[in-house]
């Protein structure tokens, strides 16, 4: 295990924040420092069919050792990390035995991190934990993933007697800004099924997730100077205004949770002539989903009805919940939940409020529920992980690799009927 941490410090170290606003893929150029070094690192460690393309993904085999049938399944992290807050000189350090207290982080700027504020930093008492230095993100999210999975395949290397199939592993970039997925080949990674390692603390399996969409509102209005405005002036903010005030006030994020799901306004803006507002839709159920997106449809309606000016809507699904993929074939979730009751963690089974690459591979044909990687805090500079943590994560893929290969044929072969 002391390879994991090595590699994990070492890959946080390394710049490869994505970018929305840019249109290549990778969205960065110095996504491609790490892409380099883990086809580097794949190859060197003895993996097969070590592949980079031209769009920063890599793919690469360990090849069965079993003299029977085995599904080929697969494990997939990404490499990017969060726009939302700098991923520039990451300084990560260990803090070793941690004694349940404040962890300084930044003296000078005095940040601290307190389970004051985050509770569940006590319930990692006496073990090592990696945090920033305060001013950046740590690159857990998805580094430990990377880090992890690397290590397990290292594992079974050198452990033979531990019976597997072919293990595929896949390597993406820009999955922070929703596009991981977009151009990963299904058909060349050729698993039946993979896993994301992709989760938060300790135990996470995560099969369902949100369905998501996007949208923009623009209401259009004229300007007339507001003495002589009566019955002449219609303020496209007053429109757009009325449209969101009959959106639901209590589904929006900061008071929902759980399966829940919501209306999140992130951007306003405008002027009397023009006003417009984003924002984006979230449930669990799908007729729920759709429901929230005709409700916005028919307050679009009413108000350009109303007021008798156009009010544009332009709006787009991006991800769906990948529960629908994964009910038919449910035993690739009753293993990884095998495999962490085997190694003594408890599962938390839970939906995610959010989405993954697993949630849009799943769509593609390659059903994908997501185990965690062991970090907290993403995206900012509270962000730590438990070394103790990524370990045991470590433990649940070799693990799932050797019950998979144990499963009579029977196990695969029903999940599909």
């Amino acid at each position: 295990m002391e390879n994991l941490l090595k590699r994990f410090l070492g890959y946080v170290q390394t710049d490869t924040q994505s970018d929305p606003g840019s249109d290549t893929t990778p969205s960065t150029d110095k996504q491609w420092v790490l892409a380099r070094r883990l086809f580097r690192e794949l190859s060197e460690m003895g993996m097969e069919a070590v592949t980079l393309d031209e769009k920063g993904y890599i793919m690469a085999t360990l090849p069965s050792n079993t003299s029977w049938e085995v599904p080929v399944i697969g494990f997939i992290a990404h490499y990017d990390t969060s726009p939302d807050f700098s991923g520039t000189n990451v300084k990560p350090r260990i803090v070793e035995e941690y004694d349940g207290g404040n962890i300084v982080l930044h003296a000078e700027k005095n940040i601290v991190l307190s389970p004051d504020q985050f509770p569940e930093l006590r319930a990692y008492t006496g073990q090592d934990l990696v945090v920033t230095d305060g001013t950046t993100l740590l690159g857990a999210d998805d580094k430990a993933g990377i880090a992890e999975i690397l290590t397990a395949m290292e594992y079974l290397i050198a452990h033979p007697e531990i019976p597997h199939g072919t293990i595929r592993v896949g390597f993406t970039p820009d999955e922070e800004i929703g596009r991981g997925a977009h151009h990963f080949d299904v058909a060349a990674f050729g698993a039946q099924w993979a896993y994301t390692v992709d989760g938060s603390q300790i135990g996470e399996l995560e099969y369902e997730n949100f369905n998501a969409a996007k949208a923009t509102i623009r209401a259009h209005g004229r300007s007339v100077h507001p003495g002589y405005a009566k019955d002449r002036m219609i303020n496209a903010i007053t429109v757009l205004r009325e449209i969101l005030d009959q959106l639901p006030r209590e589904e929006v994020p900061e008071r929902t949770e759980g399966r829940e799901g919501f209306f999140h306004i992130h951007d306003l803006s405008g002027h009397v002539e023009e006003a417009t507002a984003s924002l984006i839709i979230r449930d669990h159920s799908r007729e729920a989903f759709q429901a929230r997106k005709a409700l916005l449809e028919q307050r679009v309606r009413e108000a350009s009805q109303r007021h008798n000016t156009p009010v544009d809507l332009d709006m787009a699904d991006q991800y769906y919940n990948m529960k629908e993929k994964i009910m038919p074939v449910f035993p690739i979730v009753e293993v990884a939940r095998e495999a962490m009751e085997t190694i003594g963690i408890s599962p938390n089974v839970k939906p995610i409020r959010g989405g993954t690459d697993g949630s849009q591979l799943s769509f593609m044909g390659l059903p994908c529920p997501n185990i965690f990687a062991g970090g907290h805090n993403f995206h900012g500079k509270f962000e730590f992980v438990p070394v103790q943590s990524m370990e045991k994560a470590v433990a649940v893929i070799v693990k799932i690799c050797e019950l998979t290969a144990s499963k009579p044929p029977e196990t695969w072969t029903k999940q599909q009927k």
